[in-house]
């Protein structure tokens, strides 16, 4: 859904449903999916209707909710065993994404310690949802503007380079990396966006675009493996990117394609920042060749639409995502401050003893 200045919301609660927008209909329709029940969630996710870690962790959420209201029984355990069974079934759908875990994680978490009856667990299961979803925005805006006490002084107005989506449609509203560039424009600081179109799937040219489009922030589409010409005739003063997860370290796990730009940022001394809320930090990771890689349907690469672009008998490999080591980024910007990748376990430790 958008408020009148345009602002998208990806994952709302509507007439006792979840309401979606289908992320695999845009750009060309905008379009709603009502979920009514756990199941249908997992469906949702797991088929990219939701997308975006944090917007898979407030839809995980709300579809935890969903099965507990689908739970017909008044006895405690029973029901704290059948919402374990929610749980697993969310959980199941996409591995990379941490804070998919982080909320299923919560949201059982508050169910085992609510006391009262099964009524009054579920009431507070709905109101941990809502929570969950008003956080995530809060934490979006206060991450671009965090942002922007780190990108790049000089020229006074930047050309910013952002990989697939990490922006409204990516969270319950405003953005990660996206929501970077959305402060850099609300404060005249932003040139314009180039957004890479992100293969094999295209979420930079269907999802990024459309949103920049929305807010009339300006935005140039390039292929892939036009960000290095890019960088070398000096188009491109920062990247910005999101996560999926991110490793104890500061090593980070985003779309495929992100640890070549991060390599080729390197090389011509632009900074690389990463955009995510602390929930995406996993402390029980401590490198990033611990975390689990998804491996999508080969179709992704070999058919646009109905069109099938490759012979028949070739082999495929379609790993969804891949690990930019902590050393080729400049800075992890969070809700609490920007942080060079090795601080964050510095952070966390410190936050502990406080």
């Amino acid at each position: 859904m958008k408020n009148s200045a345009n602002q998208v919301y990806p994952v709302i609660w509507h007439n006792d449903s979840v309401s979606l927008i289908d992320q695999t209909r845009l750009p060309n329709e905008y379009a709603f999916v009502e979920i009514h029940r756990s199941e249908d969630m997992a469906q949702a996710i797991k088929t990219m209707i939701v997308r975006g870690a944090p917007a898979i962790g407030v839809a995980a959420a709300y579809g935890m909710y969903l099965g507990a209201r689908e739970i017909i029984t008044r006895e405690r355990t029973e029901f704290l065993t059948q919402l374990e069974n929610v749980a697993q079934l969310l959980g199941s759908t996409r591995p990379t994404a941490v804070n998919l875990f982080w909320a299923i994680s919560r949201m059982l978490k508050t169910a085992h310690a609510t006391e009262g009856s099964v009524e009054d667990i579920k009431q507070v299961l709905f109101q941990t949802a809502q929570a969950i979803n008003a956080e995530d925005l809060q934490t979006c805006q206060a991450m671009g503007d965090h942002g922007l006490t780190v990108l790049p002084k000089t020229p006074a107005k930047l050309t910013l380079l952002t990989h697939c989506n990490a922006g409204a449609l990516a969270t319950a509203g405003y953005g990660t990396a996206l929501g970077v560039v959305r402060s850099a424009w609300r404060e005249g600081r932003l040139e314009k966006l180039f957004a890479d179109e992100t293969r094999p799937r295209l979420q930079g040219a269907k999802l990024t675009a459309w949103e920049c489009v929305q807010e009339n922030i300006p935005v140039t589409l390039i292929t892939d493996n036009m960000a290095a010409h890019c960088m070398q005739r000096g188009l491109i003063h920062a990247v910005v990117v999101g996560a999926d997860r991110i490793a104890a370290n500061g090593d980070t796990a985003n779309k495929i394609g992100t640890y070549s730009l991060a390599i080729v940022a390197k090389a011509h001394n632009v900074p690389f920042f990463v955009a995510a809320p602390f929930s995406t930090v996993d402390f029980a990771l401590s490198d990033g060749s611990q975390i689990p890689i998804e491996e999508r349907h080969p179709e992704e690469i070999y058919q646009v639409g109905d069109t099938r672009l490759t012979p028949e008998g070739v082999e495929f490999y379609n790993p969804a995502f891949d690990v930019t080591p902590a050393e080729l980024i400049t800075a992890i910007i969070t809700e609490n401050g920007a942080f060079a990748p090795g601080d964050l376990a510095k952070y966390q430790l410190k936050q502990c003893v406080n």
